[in-house]
């Protein structure tokens, strides 16, 4: 998300790092790279104006010298962007009551896929969800939240008879008690009119919800602020989910748009799978921008992804330092789960740079290719399972295998590869990761090395 913004802020802090001297023509040049990127961003001209004039005085305080001025300034430039985007707040679940987020928001918005999104990320770390469907107003929307239900194993509840939302949420309300948190999506409208604002009234006094949260498209720009606006003062909602950053340059201009409301952005949804929702941390996002990776955010995603049971795995091989075939698998359809390795590797410290010399789609996995790996594992021998290193140099295996599970040697052979470069990052990475400090792993010089190692997989016939 934002990409263009964010290789132009890594350019003027290399700018300003490498400097001999921060001359005016160097500070002017860095400032109007940060203009240009800002309001292509749709950022508003009065904050980029702001931030303008916080960096060019730094650069004439005389009374910071050499080294520290520099850092001062990259030091004001993250601080300065970490403020336009508001504070950090986050989305937590009330403990011994039973929480209801209200979804709001106009036609359009992603307020039934975001459902969803939110319905997984919750149950993903131990709650049991409900989602509701309060959308009466659109035909498919009752059909598209049972499916996004019934795929991703949400509980939820639809009833097509019933055309009045606060009548449907009041019928069904006894089967609510067994849940820690009921999601109840809503009907929007083209604009937030009058019959808008009475159907929200009358759910918000009929739920009582514990979060009414706004759905706001990202590529809406800086119209997000008087659409947040507007929801605040109609019915005075708690918090936003800005949608679609993946797909948009003015993303800038609904995060910003939304804070100067005061309207705190809870997440960010950034595609189009179940796990494509992240929560939104300014200060880790701009150090996303910056090139400084946000690992929290990535353990995050990974939780939303596997769940607790997983977690517990990940420890285990960390401790053996050893993946088994099973594993690998395992792990490829996590990552695919996670949106690839284009998705995450901004998260990663280090591999702003790193990452690009790694070829796209290096850990990517079709799901054809994960059905084949799963027919060549269950056709090895438990011995074959355990040690694969056995069956490099034993074509008849390979033969044997190859034949039982109905593909080629090649593919193999393939999934062997896979198995030495992943079991060679948990060797490389994960061993040298402290229980308590996950920003301990990699270091530069380890990531390089692995980059190397990652750039061998364009040879590999997948």
């Amino acid at each position: 998300m934002l990409e263009k913004l964010g290789e132009v802020l890594r350019k003027a802090t290399d700018k300003i790092a490498n400097a001999i001297f921060l001359d005016k023509g160097l500070v002017d040049s860095i400032v109007k790279d940060l203009q240009r990127a800002l309001i292509e961003a749709d950022v508003s001209i009065v904050l980029v104006k702001e931030l303008s004039d916080k960096v060019r005085q730094v650069a004439v305080d005389e009374r910071i010298k050499g080294v520290d001025k520099k850092e001062h300034m990259i030091k004001v430039l993250h601080d300065e962007l970490t403020r336009i985007l508001g504070e950090h707040k986050q989305l937590k679940l009330q403990k011994g009551k039973q929480n209801r987020i209200l979804l709001l928001g106009l036609y359009g918005a992603g307020k039934t896929t975001t459902a969803t999104k939110l319905g997984n990320y919750f149950s993903k770390r131990g709650n049991k969800v409900l989602l509701v469907g309060l959308d009466t107003q659109r035909p498919a929307a009752a059909e598209q939240l049972k499916q996004n239900a019934e795929k991703n194993k949400l509980a939820y509840i639809i009833d097509t008879e019933e055309k009045n939302p606060v009548k449907l949420w009041k019928k069904h309300e006894k089967e609510f008690k067994e849940y820690d948190l009921v999601i109840a999506d809503t009907a929007g409208r083209h604009t937030l009119d009058k019959d808008l604002i009475d159907e929200i009234k009358a759910l918000d006094k009929t739920i009582n919800p514990t979060e009414r949260i706004l759905i706001i498209p990202g590529d809406i720009g800086q119209a997000a602020k008087k659409q947040a606006k507007e929801f605040l003062e109609a019915v005075q909602i708690t918090g936003v989910i800005v949608t679609r950053m993946d797909s948009t340059a003015r993303g800038g201009g609904a995060l910003t748009a939304c804070a100067e409301t005061g309207a705190p952005v809870y997440f960010l949804t950034t595609g189009e799978k179940i796990n494509d929702l992240e929560e939104f941390n300014p200060k880790n996002f701009i150090s996303r921008l910056l090139g400084m990776g946000d690992l929290e955010t990535l353990l995050e995603k990974i939780k939303s992804a596997t769940g607790e049971d997983h977690e517990e795995k990940l420890k285990k091989i960390k401790e053996s330092g050893k993946l088994s075939l099973d594993d690998v698998v395992e792990q490829v359809k996590s990552m695919n789960s996670l949106g690839g390795f284009e998705k995450i590797k901004s998260m990663i410290p280090g591999f702003s740079s790193v990452g690009d010399k790694i070829p796209e789609g290096a850990l990517e996995s079709q799901e054809a290719k994960i059905s084949k790996w799963e027919h060549i594992i269950k056709s090895m021998t438990s011995e074959e399972k355990a040690e694969p290193g056995i069956l490099e140099k034993q074509t008849s295996r390979l033969a044997r295998i190859a034949k039982g599970s109905g593909v080629a040697t090649s593919d193999v052979r393939a999934l062997l590869k896979q198995y030495k470069l992943l079991n060679e990052m948990v060797k490389s990475g994960m061993g040298n990761m402290d229980e308590g400090d996950l920003s301990s792993g990699m270091s530069q010089k380890q990531m390089m090395k692995l980059a190397k190692k990652f750039g061998k997989v364009k040879r590999m016939k997948f």
